[in-house]
């Protein structure tokens, strides 16, 4: 029998937590986080941890894994979702060292700038974006990786910069998947060839890449830091800056919002929002960065983050209807939108615009709502929702395959 029914996740944590004596900062340092994410958690701020970190906080606790989720353990293996088939090749790809004796041709720097910029057409413009990723990162990586080690000089140079981006790229696949060590070494790789290329624009895209790894890991001190460190190098580049290096500094002001905004903390969150706005406004209308998405159709978008991170549900449907989701060029940033204008309906209780929102989010990019945790929670939800709605909400779940 489960000894607290009806608690969430969360809610159990504080308790076992609590009876074994230890504060959040002596708990978040036992598994490697910080208080701020023990707090989110305990909070259900953010979703549940996978099964590797439930599993070292039972053992910190001294409690079972199955006493710490209860009968939330099957819901919280579903709303974790599933690995892609693809995961295992793009983690070989990324663990294999290029060696200079390796039999495969070398590209020129002009041949993996043109793969590369045409993965990210394809990332942004099909539905199945995760698999045809999955199809393409192998090479990539593995022309990337040879071209940094092989080149020389200021080719050396570039070549360091084209794979931090396709470090960056492979970020975007690997984002929640169950490999959070492989997602550690490809930001980490990624700042480390931007910083080797002496490339502004690499450095502004590998800081925008690691500050979601520290956040998402519940570190947002380090994700702040990271951010405005990156922020305050490029900004006496940035008046004479290209449009896309304007837009990558854009991008990181927002992304200290978004970081401020998943620690609660309110005027910060706005504050920042608003110089990301300022830097949009300065770009041409038409400009769309083609890494972060950042431009001027977004920011009423981030609008929506801000609000949703911060728990005002109803901020967030307002925000949401100043906003034509389909004047989003990409296909999963879109698709994200849409899941989190759900999160906001699912807030205020609205279970038949969440519903619907959801069914566009999967129109737009199935891919998108199978592997984000938000969205399979709130489906998960509704399948226990009004009656009404249950038939919809089960047709929703089997897209999604949360139902066989």
């Amino acid at each position: 029998m489960d000894p607290m029914p009806g608690l969430t996740f969360g809610q159990r944590l504080k308790v076992y937590r609590e009876r074994s004596g230890k504060t959040r900062a002596v708990l978040g340092g036992l598994v490697g986080r910080s208080a701020e994410w023990v707090k989110a958690v305990e909070t259900d701020r953010i979703l549940p941890p996978r099964v590797h970190m439930l599993d070292r906080i039972a053992r910190v606790l001294k409690v079972d894994v199955s006493a710490l989720v209860g009968e939330l353990g099957g819901r919280s293996a579903a709303v974790n979702g599933p690995e892609h088939p693809a995961l295992a090749s793009v983690r070989d790809a990324v663990n294999r060292s290029a060696l200079s004796n390796d039999i495969a041709p070398l590209l020129s720097l002009h041949q993996i700038r043109g793969r590369l910029a045409a993965a990210w057409r394809a990332r942004h413009q099909a539905a199945d974006h995760r698999t045809v990723l999955g199809a393409l990162l192998p090479e990539l990586l593995r022309d990337a990786q040879r071209a940094a080690l092989t080149y020389q000089g200021d080719e050396r140079r570039q070549a360091q910069a084209l794979l931090s981006e396709v470090l960056g790229l492979a970020q975007m696949f690997l984002a929640y998947q169950p490999a959070a060590e492989l997602l550690w070494r490809v930001a980490d790789r990624a700042m480390v060839a931007a910083q080797e290329s002496g490339d502004a624009e690499a450095l502004a895209c590998a800081g925008w890449f690691l500050c979601q790894v520290h956040r998402d890991a519940g570190d947002w001190d380090t994700a702040m830091a990271v951010t405005l460190d990156v922020v305050s190098t490029l900004e006496p580049q940035v008046a004479e800056s290209s449009a896309n290096l304007l837009a990558l500094w854009g991008a990181l002001n927002f992304e200290a919002a978004y970081t401020a905004a998943r620690a609660g903390e309110e005027g910060r969150a706005w504050r920042y929002w608003d110089r990301a706005d300022q830097v949009a406004q300065r770009l041409p209308q038409t400009f769309y960065q083609q890494q972060t998405s950042f431009s001027q159709i977004i920011m009423g978008v981030h609008a929506v983050t801000v609000a949703v991170e911060l728990q005002k549900s109803g901020e967030a449907v307002r925000q949401s209807r100043r906003i034509d989701p389909a004047a989003i060029p990409s296909r999963p940033r879109r698709a994200r939108h849409l899941i989190e204008v759900a999160r906001g309906h699912h807030g205020k209780g609205h279970t038949e615009a969440a519903v619907a929102t959801l069914r566009q989010a999967y129109e737009s990019a199935p891919e998108t709502i199978r592997f984000n945790g938000y969205a399979r929670q709130i489906t998960l939800d509704l399948l226990d929702g009004p009656r009404a709605m249950r038939d919809e909400a089960r047709d929703l779940a089997l897209k999604v395959g949360l139902l066989a």
